[in-house]
């Protein structure tokens, strides 16, 4: 196996040991974060209804224009987007799941950008 794969499956083993214990409700959905080696892709869930209620990724038109490459400032700007639309639609209180990955780099920027455009986790 190379290292890639290594790697993937120890994020996919992190990733189902975190979704055990986090549930997205109609109250408290689940924010959700997904990054690949070109962008980033954060949505709000209910688990409950089995809905997305919103998705921005750095394909979205709006962030599109503001980012450059795939890096922790490209994180802050989707983190401050996905915080602001989810306050526009009356969700103040998520939970965070960083899909398996660790809680550093661009996913720590996403989740600190949110908190700030006024989102609680």
């Amino acid at each position: 196996m190379s290292s890639r794969q290594d790697k993937r499956s120890a994020c996919l083993r992190r990733h189902r040991r975190v979704r055990k214990r986090i549930v997205g409700t109609p109250g408290r959905p689940r924010l959700s974060v997904f990054k690949s080696i070109k962008h980033i892709y954060a949505q709000i869930v209910d688990d409950e209804n089995m809905v997305t209620i919103l998705a921005e990724s750095t394909l979205s038109p709006d962030v599109r224009d503001k980012v450059a490459g795939n890096n922790i400032e490209t994180a802050k700007i989707l983190g401050e987007a996905i915080g602001k639309k989810a306050v526009e639609n009356n969700i103040k209180k998520v939970v965070f799941d960083r899909g398996g990955y660790l809680y550093h780099g661009r996913v720590k920027a996403l989740a600190e950008a949110a908190r700030k455009s006024g989102l609680e986790f």
